[in-house]
């Protein structure tokens, strides 16, 4: 790969990069990733039956607040005053629910980073709920779905 990454200085030093000269502009991102399980543990889950109580909206909670603290968790992301992280799940499988996450703002700089980390967190959040009730639990494929920006 050729193209120059943008985090790192001309000295190979990792840095913040200077958005202060770019136009603000309306931007949205989707997530996605996938939570794993036995399918009797998706069915609790569903079901909203788990001993620590019902998880998916504890899980969009968590997705929701992490996506909004993603400047405090990833060190060179900027902090950003994002306009809304929505977090969805749908049952795509005997196994497995599939965790969206969409983020917008308007902004200088991007928030897919804000996107990816609340899916990654909702879906640690469905981990932490159900570890008590299945010990085969996988979150696989967190990805960026869609990223767009189009100038105000």
């Amino acid at each position: 790969m050729d193209k120059k990454l943008s985090h790192v200085d001309e000295h190979g030093w990792a840095g913040m990069v200077d958005v202060g000269g770019k136009p603000p502009m309306r931007r949205r991102a989707i997530a996605e990733g996938r939570f794993c399980a036995a399918p009797g543990t998706i069915d609790l889950v569903m079901q909203g039956d788990l001993p620590k109580g019902e998880a998916l909206s504890v899980a969009r909670v968590a997705g929701v607040m992490a996506g909004k603290k993603t400047g405090e968790l990833i060190p060179l992301c900027h902090p950003l005053p994002v306009d809304y992280v929505n977090v969805s799940f749908e049952r795509t499988g005997p196994g497995e629910i599939t965790v969206m996450a969409e983020a917008g703002i308007v902004a200088k700089t991007g928030i897919e980073m804000e996107a990816l980390t609340a899916v990654s967190v909702a879906c640690l959040t469905l981990y932490d709920m159900t570890k008590a009730v299945d010990k085969d639990l996988r979150v696989e494929g967190v990805r960026l779905v869609e990223k767009t920006k189009e100038a105000l």
